[in-house]
């Protein structure tokens, strides 16, 4: 993430990563941190040491990391269901993001939250959402927030083309752009909601399109280029800072892995699968990162190394720490309780 920043220092243009070795290195971590966490997961639950359920963003790294890249830690983001990416992008820390997905007392939600509610407020991440769209209205009102307290903040709501057929979607936009909030929504368009294909689910050919009819910005980038959803995101938050409004942005990107750990692909073709990995947006970044010799293979490496060893410890932390209490769960409802007579 960027250093705080105030609406006159805000940048209405992003800085080349290519040219910023620092930023290029940062961001690179940020994406390899983002893939190792999420096999390191995958592992887990393939080997019955994590249970519940898990929705992978393998091959999407490059969204949350632009987007992320382009706030401050003061910024609020919404999550998805598909949010681990987020979180770390955001600044979370491996040890306790694990812990949480473990059931451990040491989580986010001190184990009670799992991969699909996680949160961390002090970076600025109000919480994933199970609910498909949910995230959209906690961003609006996140955004509201900020313009009543005539705060520089942002708030960022990331979900997938799925959640655009949502009424979430449709209200929170409206309500965006009629009060004109400081908020960016970022579609993560990788094509599927589910197994259901985007291209079949509405009459536009792009999400953005749909922006021109709450009248703000609709932009459609690469995402699986980590600089091209940097630069949108960049300009979005400077226009959100400068009392502007709202944007959509669209990221057309592609996931690995199935919808969920039990989805068996039988909707997608491997030739479909294989022509999306050729795009990998980590691989794409290092082969630019070389070619402008920004990075040395050597640097390169040493990332590679540190992202490693940080998700090794990661692991043995969580595994190491202390389970969830199970006579403890109501500590977290603040309903009252009523005694029986």
């Amino acid at each position: 993430m960027s250093p705080e920043a105030t609406t006159a220092e805000a940048p209405t243009r992003a800085p080349r990563l290519v040219e910023e070795p620092a930023l290029a290195r940062e961001a690179l971590t940020t994406m390899w941190q983002i893939r190792r966490f999420e096999e390191a997961v995958d592992d887990l639950f393939a080997r019955g040491l994590m249970h519940g359920t898990m929705h992978l963003s393998i091959g999407q790294e490059a969204v949350a990391t632009g987007a992320c890249l382009a706030l401050t830690r003061s910024d609020l983001i919404t999550s998805t269901h598909r949010g681990h990416g987020h979180c770390i992008a955001k600044g979370a820390q491996l040890d306790r993001m694990m812990a949480e997905l473990l059931a451990k007392e040491t989580g986010y939600c001190r184990g009670r939250g799992g991969s699909m509610h996680i949160a961390d407020v002090d970076t600025g991440n109000l919480g994933a959402n199970g609910i498909v769209g949910g995230g959209i209205p906690i961003a609006a009102g996140a955004a509201l927030a900020q313009k009543l307290r005539n705060s520089t903040n942002v708030a960022v709501s990331f979900f997938g083309d799925g959640a655009t057929n949502e009424g979430a979607f449709h209200e929170g936009l409206n309500l965006a752009a009629v009060w004109s909030l400081p908020a960016i929504f970022i579609c993560e368009n990788n094509g599927y909601g589910m197994s259901m294909s985007s291209s079949l689910s509405m009459a536009v050919p792009r999400v953005s399109d749909r922006a021109a009819a709450y009248g703000m910005p609709g932009v459609t980038v690469d995402g699986n280029d980590v600089q091209a959803v940097f630069d949108a995101v960049t300009e979005a938050v400077a226009r959100a800072r400068a009392g502007l409004g709202p944007t959509l942005i669209e990221a057309v990107t592609y996931r690995h892995k199935g919808h969920s750990k039990s989805d068996q692909n039988l909707y997608r073709t491997r030739e479909e699968i294989d022509a999306w990995r050729a795009k990998d947006p980590i691989g794409r970044f290092k082969t630019a990162l070389l070619e402008s010799k920004s990075l040395a293979q050597e640097d390169i490496d040493a990332v590679r190394t540190e992202v490693r060893d940080a998700m090794r410890a990661a692991i043995k932390a969580g595994n190491e720490a202390a389970p969830s209490r199970a006579d403890e769960l109501m500590s977290g409802v603040y309903a009252p309780v009523q005694e029986s007579a």
